[in-house]
């Protein structure tokens, strides 16, 4: 009998459909000079899908910014290479700000297409899921623009339900008291 691989908390290995395997981890500050790498490999539709508008790079400070979490009121995943931080390449970034009030939490997933569709943003959604209910949050949510059809249909499969539209982007809810 082999000994279980022991990971720390908030870490797991995943097997896509395609055979690749993935880390999920926490964020790193060491992540910041491969998001800024990768960010280049994004189409400009995932960057608008993710930051709302368009942006033609990752300046050093957002990715900063980014890997650097305050762990009172910030949670964020990335799906990356099994390699150490700093080497590994991310695919996968999926975070939640908890608000002032420490109500409700605002999350955001960006998964590249060259692992998309394969159950990795229900996966890492899940797990925001799991930290704000650790943090008491009655809620979380997220804006979501309504041509974003493939994140519409996981947010209802996971029972968020629309709250409101303003323009182009429709806010998802998710209230916590409910099971997932």
């Amino acid at each position: 009998m082999t000994a279980r691989e022991r990971l720390p908390p908030w870490h797991e290995r995943q097997t896509l459909p395609n055979g690749r395997e993935v880390l999920i981890r926490p964020i790193r500050p060491e992540d910041a000079e491969p998001l800024r790498a990768g960010f280049g490999l994004l189409q400009p539709d995932e960057v608008r899908q993710r930051f709302l508008h368009s942006l033609q790079e990752l300046s050093p400070e957002m990715a900063e910014r980014f890997t650097r979490v305050s762990p009172k009121s910030e949670f964020a995943l990335v799906a990356a290479e099994p390699l150490p931080p700093g080497e590994a390449l991310v695919g996968a970034v999926a975070r939640i700000v908890v608000d002032p009030d420490g109500r409700a939490g605002e999350f955001a997933i960006l998964v590249s297409r060259y692992i998309k569709g394969m159950g990795l943003g229900r996966y890492l959604m899940t797990r925001l899921v799991k930290w704000a209910r650790s943090k008491k949050l009655e809620r979380i949510y997220g804006d979501v623009f309504e041509h974003n059809l493939p994140m519409l249909a996981l947010a209802k499969s996971l029972g968020f339900e629309r709250e409101s539209q303003n323009d182009s982007l429709i806010r998802v809810v998710l209230h916590l008291d409910k099971p997932l």
